[in-house]
């Protein structure tokens, strides 16, 4: 279930932790989604690279030296494969982005750039070479889904149409907040992933606000939660069912937000 050999351009393929505390982060996520690691040094840094079914499917590091320097949390990066990352972070200049980290080459393994939507979320473009991204996705313990959290549904809508040609489906939440789900041809089943409405919670348990928060799949959602608190973990929303899932949204013991899912996956 959920094995890749490749991903489409404008497509999630790949997350990695940007930790300050690596041993940390690393003991917390293997408690919960029963991740083993390898370590693989790259570019005098080293990479954790979190296994699941014997497939890499995350990565923790070690916090660079900037995002210390400006006082940042740790934060998952959420990864979009392109064709070539330089045209990748023109385009998102063009488009009213931001370019925070030119483009750069990772050993053989990929060329990336750190980007930011006209709200300010941040994301990575990679362009593949050795390594593809996740060899496992939408199982128990892997990456399953990306939600974008902003302030300005309007601009991001137009900024991601134009940078990856996403298309943005509202759905019906009732008196919930207005939430899209990302529609993109090169993606499994056509859905790349979804958007919603900053709420007045998230302003004070989210910092910063509007970014890309990764799901993983679980079994239980509860079962998930009590363990991600007894291990240092702090709950910041839900349990919530949503359709025919349920979802948590979490930050682990150093400062990470990201979120869980309960339910019928895709492969």
């Amino acid at each position: 279930m959920g094995t890749r050999t490749s991903y489409g351009p404008g497509t999630f393929c790949w997350i990695n932790l940007s930790s300050t505390d690596v041993e940390a982060a690393k003991r917390f996520y293997a408690a919960l989604f029963g991740w083993d690691y390898a370590e693989r040094p790259a570019d005098g840094a080293t990479f954790s690279m979190a296994r699941r079914y014997g497939a890499d499917v995350a990565a923790i590091y070690g916090q660079e030296e900037q995002e210390r320097a400006h006082g940042l949390p740790s934060h998952w990066n959420s990864h979009v494969s392109v064709e070539d990352a330089d045209a990748s972070a023109d385009r998102a200049k063009e488009l009213g982005g931001a370019v925070l980290v030119e483009p750069f080459d990772v050993s053989d393994a990929g060329r990336t750039a750190v980007l930011a939507d006209p709200a300010g979320a941040t994301f990575r473009v990679w362009q593949p070479r050795r390594h593809i991204g996740a060899g496992r996705v939408n199982d128990v313990g892997c990456l399953t889904w990306n939600d974008l959290i902003t302030n300005d549904a309007e601009r991001a809508s137009a900024f991601y149409s134009g940078l990856f040609g996403w298309r943005f489906k509202r759905l019906d939440t009732g008196d919930g907040p207005a939430y899209w789900v990302i529609q993109h041809q090169a993606a499994a089943g056509g859905i790349n992933g979804g958007m919603r409405e900053l709420s007045g919670d998230e302003a004070q348990t989210i910092a910063p606000a509007w970014r890309w928060v990764p799901y993983f799949t679980v079994e239980s959602a509860a079962s998930t939660i009590d363990e991600a608190k007894a291990f240092g973990g702090r709950v910041l929303d839900g349990p919530v069912r949503i359709g025919a899932g349920t979802v948590a949204v979490m930050r682990d013991p150093t400062g990470a937000v990201f979120a869980v899912f309960e339910g019928p996956i895709d492969d």
